[in-house]
């Protein structure tokens, strides 16, 4: 019964939504289509200002992940991890996450493919892919998107609380697992 009445909302909540917004706006004198041409308008402007910085920051991951780089940054850091009981194989994940989602989706989809989504290592990559965010990304785009050049405090307190949900995601998984 419950499944049902899931499936049931999740089938129509959409096209509810769908018709309920521009309904309900009509009802309250907005000029719908005239809304939505200038809504449009304005998301090309966004889009012309953020598109240099997201273009730039994902060609600068791809970059690092394919010259080595990142196995350079992540071996020295290896043995000090596996000491924690930190798996290194999970390094390089940490270190392009804050800069792209996508990039370390495939970097936790290669470490399951390989060590399998029960293993500690995939738990720990699942838990980190959710735990912490893309820092860089969502500054250059959120940021840039309202012309903010003076960051101050937010890539420190990003990156702070990437470390923290980094911690907590591996000390979780050690105690649940």
């Amino acid at each position: 019964m419950l499944g049902e009445a899931a499936d049931f909302l999740s089938r129509w909540a959409l096209p509810f939504l769908l018709l309920f917004i521009p309904t309900y706006a009509l009802l309250r004198g907005v000029r719908v289509y005239e809304a939505f041409l200038e809504g449009a308008g304005q998301a090309f402007e966004l889009i012309r200002r953020i598109f240099p910085a997201l273009v730039a920051m994902l060609v600068a991951v791809g970059v690092f992940r394919a010259s080595g780089a990142l196995e350079l940054f992540s071996a020295p850091l290896r043995p000090l991890l596996d000491r924690l009981g930190f798996p290194g194989e999970v390094l390089p994940l940490l270190l392009v996450r804050p800069f792209s989602g996508s990039g370390a989706l495939g970097i936790m989809a290669e470490l399951i493919r390989q060590h399998g989504a029960d293993s500690p290592v995939g738990r720990l990559a699942a838990a980190l892919q959710g735990s912490t965010e893309t820092t860089f990304y969502v500054l250059a785009v959120y940021f840039g998107s309202v012309g903010v050049k003076d960051y101050r405090y937010a890539v420190k307190v990003g990156l702070l609380a990437d470390a923290v949900a980094a911690g907590a995601a591996f000390l979780f998984c050690r105690w649940l697992f």
